[in-house]
């Protein structure tokens, strides 16, 4: 069977794998989770791997770009800071992502973690995660307001 979807405990979208016969006819043929394994599909499949494998070496290839441009990013943060030197609220991804977004760059919140706490003013550092296996460093320059 040529796989359709991900199919827990089988496998993944694409692949080919052995099933039982009454499972592929009874369960993943009538849900079309899976095809039949011909020639003509074996080798659509081979097909689509292959371009599969090529748009995820670009996709690797971009973030490995977006990274490297990263790295030069420094972004200003303005905060409310009180009397005594603390902040009010936190400096969070989401405010790295919107400083981001002023200098036309755009990266999802939930892909940025700060290191450490950000206490008051000064230098930080936080970590964007451009691809699942790469990753790069940003510069955050905590000022008061």
């Amino acid at each position: 069977m040529i796989l359709q979807a991900d199919v827990k405990n089988i496998g993944k979208k694409g692949e080919i794998v052995e099933v039982a016969d009454g499972y592929g006819r009874n369960f993943l043929l009538p849900r079309k989770l899976a095809l039949a394994a011909s020639s003509s599909n074996v080798n659509v499949a081979k097909a689509q791997a292959g371009a599969k494998a090529r748009k995820d070496a670009m996709a690797v290839d971009e973030a490995k770009l977006m990274a490297a441009q990263l790295e030069k990013v420094e972004v200003e943060i303005p905060v409310h800071i009180g009397e005594n030197g603390r902040l009010f609220g936190a400096v969070t991804g989401k405010d790295v992502a919107e400083a981001l977004k002023k200098m036309h760059i755009d990266v999802d919140r939930r892909k940025i973690s700060i290191n450490g706490e950000v206490t008051g003013e000064g230098l930080y550092e936080a970590v964007v995660k451009v691809h699942p296996n790469i990753a790069t460093t940003i510069k955050i320059h905590v000022r008061k307001e």
